[in-house]
């Protein structure tokens, strides 16, 4: 056993240490991955701000979150300056903070009562009957080879799936920073190291 986990150290000694100069790709591919996503979703909010301050405050068919006004525009702009700040990988840690916050919000007050998945489990029998009854209605009314020519149809769940991701790379973010080499952040601690 002490022989295997000599190897190991030694394999592992040889291997890794040679890596830490590219450390940088990880927070990189995190923030290259995020920014897409906030900034679809923060573009969209400000675009409708009308419609989107309605479903934050309504609670019949809405969010019913207070100061629907408020919280609105906070979240837009946070999503969409945050895929502008992950972008430059500036100001990555401090503004992983309130894009988390974003996510906790839309966790609890969104994607919670349906569950985990995001997209349901097509092998239920109460989802393939739902789309079966779906491909049957497009197969008849619509053109379904087309529809279905990019990929095939899914329902969607509506889970807290892809937001806990988010949220668990955000966090990762947080502690790591925008990455060494690959981010505006590190840049600007060479040019002006803390005293």
């Amino acid at each position: 056993m002490n022989a295997i986990a000599q190897w190991y150290y030694t394999i592992h000694s040889v291997i890794f240490p040679r890596l830490q100069h590219l450390d940088g790709l990880a927070p990189l591919a995190l923030r290259l991955y995020l920014v897409p996503v906030f900034w679809m979703a923060g573009t969209q909010k400000i675009k409708g701000i009308d419609s989107t301050i309605e479903w934050f405050g309504n609670p019949d068919w809405g969010l019913g979150l207070p100061a629907p006004e408020l919280l609105a525009y906070l979240a837009a702009y946070t999503e969409a300056i945050g895929a502008l700040l992950l972008l430059l990988g500036l100001a990555t840690r401090w503004i992983s903070i309130p894009l988390m916050i974003t996510m906790v919000v839309a966790i609890f007050a969104v994607h919670w009562p349906h569950g985990w998945a995001a997209i349901a489990d097509s092998s239920s029998q109460e989802v393939a009957v739902r789309l079966g009854a779906a491909k049957d209605i497009l197969r008849e009314h619509g053109n379904y080879s087309w529809l279905t020519e990019k990929g095939s149809f899914v329902v969607l769940n509506n889970g807290i799936e892809f937001a806990v991701t988010y949220l668990v790379m955000l966090f990762s973010l947080l502690f790591t920073g925008g990455g060494r080499y690959t981010s505006v952040d590190y840049y600007l601690s060479r040019l002006f190291p803390a005293r």
